[in-house]
């Protein structure tokens, strides 16, 4: 007797997470776009704080696990890293003149998002300006109501 209703529970449980997760899908099964929106300005969000050194944001973005893979670095970032490559972009004179991305993709399974995008950042650095273009695939996770940026890989495309 004390099994059922653990099971009912346990269904229960189970049905709420899978109507909390349809939820952020439309009638095709792609993500609404509430959640698309969403995700596209903490993205952006996220970047712009980086390459403005916005370090509080910065901070409130990520998680403390974070790991990031950017585009020709042999290392992999952990958020120390993260936060001490936007410092050193800023005090080399570094600033974001505009911020592109052409193209995203989405997969969202419950509190985890993937973001599959194409990305153009022009910068300017030392007086001369430059763009940058590649592809990111990004994770975010859900945790306290608020979208945080677990983890990238940015690589230039070629």
């Amino acid at each position: 007797m004390i099994r059922t209703p653990v099971l009912v529970l346990g269904c229960l449980v189970t049905m709420s997470a899978a109507a909390a997760g349809q939820a952020a899908l439309d009638s095709r099964g792609g993500v609404a776009p509430a959640l698309s929106a969403e995700l596209l300005r903490v993205r952006e969000s996220v970047w712009r704080a980086w390459f403005g050194h916005d370090r509080s944001a910065l901070e409130a973005s990520l998680p403390e696990h974070v790991i990031a893979i950017n585009n020709g670095d042999t290392t992999w970032e952990n958020r120390a890293a993260v936060l001490q490559s936007a410092a050193s972009f800023k005090q080399q004179g570094g600033k974001l003149i505009g911020l592109v991305f052409p193209r995203t993709e989405f997969q969202v399974f419950g509190d985890i998002a993937i973001l599959y995008s194409l990305f153009e950042i022009h910068l300017e650095q030392s007086g001369q300006s430059t763009v940058q273009r590649g592809r990111a695939t990004e994770v975010f996770i859900r945790r306290g109501g608020r979208w945080l940026n677990a983890g990238w890989h940015l690589d230039s495309g070629s």
